[in-house]
């Protein structure tokens, strides 16, 4: 009945082949709420663009993509951003910044067989991993959060799928070597515990060897 989903997601060759942008919703102390939108890139996990509002409004979608075009490397050819199709990035003022051809717009489930997964796993770790681990009472506790995270995500965290490099190490290909160096030191540390191992001995051994 269904078309079986794609176990593998989607994934680029380059940075700024295809951005993922998306909005979700965080509850105050007091019951209002706060809307954090951010823009990721796919072939790196970097983090270009975040912005906390305290208004749910189309301007702050444009915003935060602009701000993502800004800090973005040059690329040789135009970034597709890949959106759902909720009405925060399907309205007049997404569309007629679309318009101008600086961003290409594809829709996930829509126009291609892939869902927005990768920024929805970053809000998983972003909200679970520290947001949550704090009391949230203003939009300005949020955005002072937020980008503390993004500068931790981006140029400190290790990423597993990178072999350890960073998000940062992976867009400016500046981190080619970590990880043929981790993997000399982690043989280098497997030598050394065999090593030590080998010739460590219990009280009773060396009774036997100091009698013998």
């Amino acid at each position: 009945m269904h078309p079986a989903k794609p176990r593998v997601g989607l994934r680029t060759t380059r940075p700024n082949e295809i951005w993922h942008i998306d909005t979700t919703v965080i509850r105050l102390l007091d019951g209002t709420r706060a809307y954090l939108h951010a823009v990721i890139d796919n072939f790196s996990r970097r983090i270009l663009a975040c912005r906390v509002a305290d208004t749910f409004a189309a301007v702050n979608r444009v915003a935060v993509l602009v701000g993502a075009g800004r800090t973005a490397t040059p690329s040789p050819t135009t970034p597709i951003v890949l959106a759902d199709g909720g009405v925060e990035n399907v309205n007049a003022e997404v569309d007629d910044l679309i318009s101008t051809g600086v961003l290409r717009r594809v829709l996930a489930f829509t126009e291609l067989k892939f869902s927005n997964s990768m920024i929805e796993a970053w809000w998983r770790s972003l909200k679970h991993q520290w947001l949550f681990l704090h009391p949230l009472d203003s939009v300005t506790t949020i955005r002072r959060l937020v980008d503390f995270y993004v500068q931790e995500h981006n140029g400190v965290l290790p990423h597993s799928a990178f072999r350890g490099q960073t998000p940062d190490e992976m867009y400016f290909g500046t981190g080619e070597a970590v990880p043929v160096d981790l993997a000399a030191r982690a043989a280098d540390a497997r030598r050394a515990r065999a090593k030590a191992n080998g010739s460590a001995a219990c009280g009773a051994c060396r009774s036997v060897e100091t009698a013998a």
